[in-house]
């Protein structure tokens, strides 16, 4: 495929929905019940409208800004996502090497195909290690104290996890509960002579747990008892926060109050998120909560937008509401089924473009001048 005939994102969508089998397109592209929030989420930067500035000199823009303490050339973070070997061959590698060519942010998952040592040494860039936790706590604390070793600068706990969300498409295709993928799945499989030669032929491996199972144990019995955790608090919380010396990060908050007490529990941000609409259908969005979030945490913590990003205008929108930064999940993975690490830089430089773009026409300079009285509710 061609990349550079992709203009947005929605054409790199396009892309990957020819380029993979249905069960992978609806795996990255779905999401929970009657996928009211995965809706909700664009509708939420929709609803939003710009009141430029006008007559201000914006021939020297400046688009690089400061995320977590560290640089990063766009207020962007790449992922995370499971199961990226499923869109690409080495989909992990291909996304790392993409965020870190690009000088952004790179969120691993638990459940990457490649280990988070494999990322570090053959990838590099920022690289941010986002947490489930299980049941079986030797498994997670093993994985936050290999995390630390390989040079992750942050760790993201993940909170909102407690059981799995229902995702209709993925239960239809088979790929869940236990990827027992159905026989109209696998003759579509078929019909994708280049993804079966290529990608199919790795199976599916959640490496980093294996390798804390020991002997006799593997992932595909231990997830489906020990993955999500329902009895995670507070004080499990604290507790990571003592094991972790390096940045700390809680993502699944939606509620001013659990930002407060994240703050106070000593995390150096939250992640305003729904999981992209995975998990509890009907539930807010992250940039529904923003504002009230920055008035009760700005200035203590790093605030960062997860959820129905599309356009460089919704990064700018974010960060006028008072975003650090914006998570790029869908955007970034419909670039990687379509074209592997290429595509992944193809969707960078779209929102790129257009945030350049979205700066300029608003009378700014730089990410700094985005502030609330440029936009609006409509």
């Amino acid at each position: 495929m061609n990349l550079k005939k992709a203009l947005s994102i929605e054409d790199l969508r396009a892309m990957a929905r020819k380029r993979v089998p249905r069960f992978v397109f609806d795996y990255v592209d779905g999401g929970s019940e009657d996928e009211v929030t995965l809706n909700a989420n664009r509708e939420s930067f929709k609803r939003l409208r710009f009141r430029p500035r006008t007559l201000v000199d914006v021939s020297q823009r400046n688009l690089g800004t400061t995320i977590l303490g560290g640089p990063s050339a766009l207020p962007v973070i790449a992922g995370p996502v499971g199961l990226l070997g499923l869109s690409w061959r080495h989909g992990d590698l291909e996304m790392a090497r993409a965020a870190a060519a690009a000088g952004v942010p790179y969120g691993v998952s638990t459940v990457s195909m490649h280990s988070l040592e494999d990322i570090a040494r053959e990838a590099g860039g920022r690289l941010w290690f986002q947490c489930y936790v299980f049941r079986e706590r030797a498994v997670t604390e093993a994985l936050i104290r290999r995390a630390s070793t390989a040079g992750y600068e942050a760790l993201i706990v993940t909170s909102d996890f407690a059981v799995s969300g229902k995702r209709e498409r993925d239960l239809r295709s088979g790929l869940l509960p236990a990827t027992k993928l159905t026989l109209p799945t696998k003759l579509d499989i078929l019909m994708h002579p280049r993804w079966l030669m290529t990608v199919a032929s790795q199976r599916p491996r959640f490496v980093n747990v294996e390798r804390e199972l020991g002997a006799g144990r593997d992932a595909a019995s231990f997830l489906p008892l020990n993955m999500f955790d329902p009895a995670l608090d507070w004080d499990d919380f604290r507790r990571f926060r003592d094991l972790w010396k390096g940045k700390l990060l809680l993502k699944g908050v939606l509620r001013v109050d659990d930002a407060a007490r994240a703050v106070d529990c000593g995390a150096d941000g939250v992640v305003l998120s729904n999981h992209g609409g995975r998990q509890l259908d009907g539930v807010i969005s992250g940039m529904d909560v923003l504002p009230d979030v920055v008035r009760e945490i700005r200035g203590r913590a790093s605030i960062i937008v997860d959820g129905g990003v599309r356009r460089g205008s919704d990064i700018a929108k974010a960060l006028a509401s008072g975003a650090e930064a914006v998570i790029l999940g869908r955007a970034v993975n419909y670039g990687l089924a379509a074209g592997g690490a290429a595509g992944v830089t193809r969707a960078l430089d779209i929102l790129s473009d257009e945030f350049d773009r979205t700066l300029a026409l608003n009378g700014c300079r730089s990410s700094a001048d985005l502030s609330p009285d440029l936009i609006t509710t409509v």
